[in-house]
Order: C-alpha cells, then structure tokens, then sequence
C-alpha cells in the first residue's frame, strides 16, 4: 500500500460529493472527512477509514501504536438525514456531528441573479434533530425546555441568533449548562429543511407552513429574497454591512441539501475572515507601551504573520491567551498566502482547537478566489480510492476580496498587482487614532515610487489610494512626510501586518479540516 511523504497531500473520493484530503506533516496523518475531525483524542493518534484504505490497517495500526482507536473504528457514526440518504425517517437524539450543509466563498465570474439572497447571521449554527440542537462539532446546546417545547419533531438547519454584533453574548448564553433565562434572549432563524428531499424553493414553503402551524414562541422562518443581478447585490450587501451585519449568504435555485461544502451555497462578504493560534503577545510602543500591541498568529496551514489593529483598549489590556483561536478579517491574500490588512475580530470560545484554512477553504490547497483546485485522477484501481498527489509546498494563490469595495476606489497602478504588493516594497507600518467617538487606522506602504496608504474605521476594510512619484527618493520622502503628518495629529503605530511575499513558504501544514 501507498505511504503518504511528509508534506504530502493526496485526494479521496469518499461518499461525500467533494474529495477528501489526506496529509502528513511531521508524522501527524489527518484527513479531512468528518469522522476523523470529530474524534476525541489528540490528532496524532487519530484515523479514519480513508486514511486506513489508502495507507493500509497494518500501516495504519503501526503508526498508532499497534491498535486502532475504538471511535476511529467505529467512525462515529453521524445521522443523516433523509437527503442524504436512500430515505427514510431521520432519526432523533443524535449527539455527533450533523451532516449539514456548508457554504463556498462567491466568485466574481458567477452570475447570482436569480439566486435567493439572505442575510449571513452573526449567531451560532445549530442542527435541530426534533429533540435538541446540535452544534457542528456534535455539541448539544442545552435549551431549557420552555424554549424548544413548541418546536416541531422535524429535522431542521438555523441558528441560535440574538443581534447583530451579538456573536459573543450569543455564543455565552448557548455554551451553559443551567438552561437560564437568558435563552430568552435568542431566536433560532432556521433556513432549511435538511430531511425534506426536495429544491430549496420547495423547503422554504415546507419551512414556512410547518412554522406557521407549531406557532413556536422563540423560532421563526430566516428572510431570502431573489437576487435582481449584482447592483441589487451590492446594494443589499452594503445595506447589511453599515447596519453592522456580516455579509450575504446565496441558494441557488433549485437545489437539493447536500451534506458537507457545496457551490450551491455561497457566501458573500467584502472581506474575508478566517480563523488563527495565537502563538506570541507582541509588545506595544508609544500609546500602547506597556501592554498588547499585536498578536503573533499562525494558520492552519503554517503561515505566520501578525494582527496588530481592530483591538479594544480593554483587549490590548487582556489579550487573548497563547493558544487561543482568534477570527481575524482581512482584505485577500499576498503573493506568498499571507492575509493583507487583517484586523481582529474576536476570540473564537466555540470552539477548540483550529480547524480551518483562509475563508473556510480546506488548508495545505491551492486557493484561487475561494475554489479549490485539486484535479482528480481517472484509471485508478479498483481496490483503492482514486488519488491526487498535490504539489508541495501547497502555496495559496493570491485571492481577491469576495465583493470590491465599491467606494471611491482608486484603480491599481503598477505596486498593487493581483491583490499583492510588488516584491521588494516595505512591510506596511499600521497605525491607530482612538479618541472620544473616533477609532480609525491609517496604513501606509513605500513600495519604489509609489506610496500606498488604506485608511478607514478600524474593523473594516477601509479604502486604498496609491500615489506614483517621478523617482524613489520622491516617493520616500513623501512617504516619511505622511507618516510625520499622522503622528503629529495623534496617530500611534501598533504593528502593521506583513504584506509582501517574502519567498519562504512555509509548507508546514496541518488541518483538522474547515468546518
């Protein structure tokens, strides 16, 4: 049987519609499929059966220490839906991860009209099995029974919502134990039917009729709308956007539910998040003297780089630990896979341990504006699941922003290329005025000569303007005068976030796969 080399990446095909991956990255063997992500024990001495049909149960029982674990042989079985399966009723009481159906990032080239727009909530997902909800990692969330009592018996896909801006409190209320009054709080906004084995169309109306006859007190129906083409798009996405909401979520028409990552699903956001470790506290200068003034991060994937604006004084103050997993935002990626003006968001208490790449695209894989780019391999032999070796290092491509910045956006000179700064410009230098009602950031890079600066309210993405001088002197001494200028007016450098591609990828990637 094959093995698989350090560094190494090869694709599967498993029951589900998209492949899943297999990797080695200093001996850790991990696989992207569900059974292997949500087994309870440390991830070096995990497997699944794809990686034991691929590697082979000898193999597999020699690296594990001569047994093979008892969830990883039992797979932890995971109830499906009738969808998803040749039918039948779904069953109840699940506690394992719920096959549900997850979102790929939007790409320009596809035409939305006609698709059904709805808000993206800023909540916690939960799978209602009829009897409980049920996190994505197969977590049960302890509603007290006055707020599931009115519930129906059916099988359905929402979240655990409370406000706008309101993940954090959402996400302390739904993770205690003692079922409290603040449920009360929360609204679950379902926006599918995952049993219904029908077009979306078809389970909205399902949804719709079965929510008008239980009447529940603390469920209701989530708003779509069709999408009239990409200004009704961008206007409705800029509408959500200053009311403080995330993005867009789109269902193509006519779709079935599928279980796991599906093109029929998109989300769509003016920038990216994603999620890193913390892995260093970096310390502060001039105002910020003294205590946070960024956060060291380290991706899925191995790629390091620094977070140093979006942060509370409160949270400069009482960082988020080491170890911790943080959301972050940024604008798209560099040339070498480093996120370009990342801002932080929160600190992810839902969840464990970190499990997905940039913008839930699985790490270790090329990224090109949201896909993933893994060809598959006809002819393979019938006693073993059809592979791809992925070149490695595995680099992500520079990927632009799911929807431009429609404001006053300056068109590209020849410093900004693809989304990434020319080779040999300087790291950005990050800088913050917070006073009274204000809180902005101004960024400023001297790439040749050209300076290019992005400046806006911390937490968005701001705008970019570049400016081309007749010679690099000109440009640098343009460059020191700004940076003189912001100080002078209060501005504060925090750290700025590296945005050149600096030629040593690190292919040092692991994965417990994009949830």
């Amino acid at each position: 049987m094959p093995d698989i080399d350090d560094g190494e990446t090869v694709e599967v095909q498993g029951s589900a519609k998209d492949p899943y991956l297999l990797r080695n990255v200093g001996g850790v063997y991990s696989c992207t499929c569900p059974a292997w992500r949500n087994q309870s024990t440390a991830i070096e001495k995990r497997t699944c059966k794809h990686l034991r049909q691929y590697c082979g149960e000898d193999a597999e029982r020699a690296r594990l220490g001569g047994e093979i674990p008892t969830n990883a042989a039992r797979a932890r079985k995971v109830s499906t839906p009738a969808s998803a399966s040749s039918g039948g009723t779904p069953s109840a009481g699940s506690s394992t991860a719920p096959p549900i159906l997850l979102a790929h990032s939007w790409t320009t080239d596809v035409d939305l009209t006609g698709w059904w727009m709805s808000e993206k909530l800023d909540g916690v997902r939960a799978y209602w099995d009829g009897t409980q909800f049920i996190s994505r990692q197969g977590n049960v969330y302890h509603a007290p029974d006055w707020f599931i009592e009115d519930l129906p018996k059916e099988h359905l896909d929402g979240e655990l919502w409370l406000s706008r801006k309101g993940f954090q409190r959402a996400v302390s209320i739904v993770r205690r134990q003692d079922k409290s009054d603040q449920w009360k709080e929360i609204t679950y906004l379902v926006f599918d039917a995952p049993a219904v084995d029908d077009v979306f169309e078809a389970r909205m109306a399902y949804i719709a009729q079965l929510l008008d006859e239980t009447q529940p007190k603390y469920a209701r129906p989530h708003t779509h709308e069709r999408c009239k083409g990409t200004a009704h798009l961008r206007e409705e996405l800029a509408r959500v956007e200053e009311l403080g909401g995330e993005g867009l979520m789109m269902r193509k028409p006519s779709s079935k539910y599928e279980v796991g990552r599906s093109f029929s699903l998109l989300k769509v956001k003016s920038m990216h998040d994603a999620e890193a470790k913390v892995i260093e506290h970096l310390p502060g200068t001039g105002r910020h003297k003294g205590r946070l003034g960024a956060l060291s991060v380290e991706l899925a994937n191995g790629t390091k780089f620094s977070v140093g604006t979006g942060f509370s004084d409160a949270e400069r103050d009482n960082p988020p630990p080491v170890g911790s997993v943080i959301t972050f935002r940024y604008q798209e990626l560099s040339d070498g896979g480093v996120p370009r003006f990342p801002a932080f968001v929160r600190v992810r208490t839902d969840i464990d341990e970190l499990t997905s790449n940039l913008d839930g695209e699985p790490a270790g894989v090329k990224v090109l504006a949201g896909a993933t780019s893994v060809k598959s391999v006809s002819g393979a032999a019938a006693s073993k699941p059809a592979i791809t070796t992925v070149p490695k290092p595995a680099v992500a491509a520079a990927s632009k922003p799911a929807v431009a910045s429609a404001p006053k956006s300056v068109s590209s000179p020849a410093a900004v290329q693809s989304g990434a700064f020319v080779a040999g410009a300087t790291a950005p230098r990050m800088f913050e005025f917070t006073e009274g009602t204000s809180s902005k950031f101004w960024e400023v890079v001297l790439a040749g000569n050209e300076v290019i600066v992005r400046f806006g309210k911390i937490g968005t993405a701001g705008m970019t303007k570049p400016k081309s001088f007749p010679t690099p002197a000109a440009a640098k001494k343009y460059y020191d005068d700004l940076i003189g200028e912001k100080t002078g007016k209060g501005y504060v450098e925090v750290g700025g976030s590296p945005g050149t591609d600096s030629g040593d990828d690190d292919d040092n990637e692991f994965d417990d796969d994009d949830e």
